[in-house]
């Protein structure tokens, strides 16, 4: 029996937020594997026995310059995009930003980064990941995150 490919691959994303709940957001590039012009939270793929943290702190710093520190996983995602018959596993992972300020490293792959409220990220071409779980994973981290800050 042939086995068939199942997944494209895994990938673990950097959701970063700043102290006024802006995220670090990336613009996929024209030479990026998929889903071109369309903004995502950065990250890469996982490797054969890197750890999720080993994975998003290696990839921040391939593509951005700057140190993440890995706080938790967010959730885990299917991330489906039929008309490019792409299957990834995304891992959205909570970080801090630990060292230096990020910048463009690889420009053929990522075309603009930005710090954004979720209200302007609503109006941008967010990449189906946001669409399909991703977006409402961040909601529910700001509004955990807020109602802490309430009660305390």
């Amino acid at each position: 029996m042939k086995k068939s490919k199942q997944i494209d691959g895994v990938g673990v994303g950097a959701v970063i937020f700043d102290e006024n709940n802006k995220l670090f957001l990336a613009k996929r590039g024209e030479k990026a594997r998929s889903e071109r012009g369309k903004w995502e939270c950065p990250g890469g793929g996982h490797e054969r026995f890197e750890t999720f943290k080993q994975t998003i702190e290696r990839e921040f710093k391939e593509e951005f310059g700057a140190e993440v520190e890995f706080v938790r996983v967010l959730g885990v995602l299917n991330h489906v995009i039929p008309e490019e018959n792409k299957h990834w596993v995304a891992i959205p992972a909570l970080c801090k930003l630990k060292k230096g300020t990020p910048k463009i490293l690889e420009p053929e792959k990522c075309a603009e980064i930005g710090w954004f409220t979720l209200e302007q990220m609503e109006k941008l071409p967010l990449s189906v990941l946001f669409k399909d779980g991703l977006m409402e994973i961040l909601k529910k981290y700001i509004n955990e995150k807020t109602d802490r800050k309430g009660n305390n």
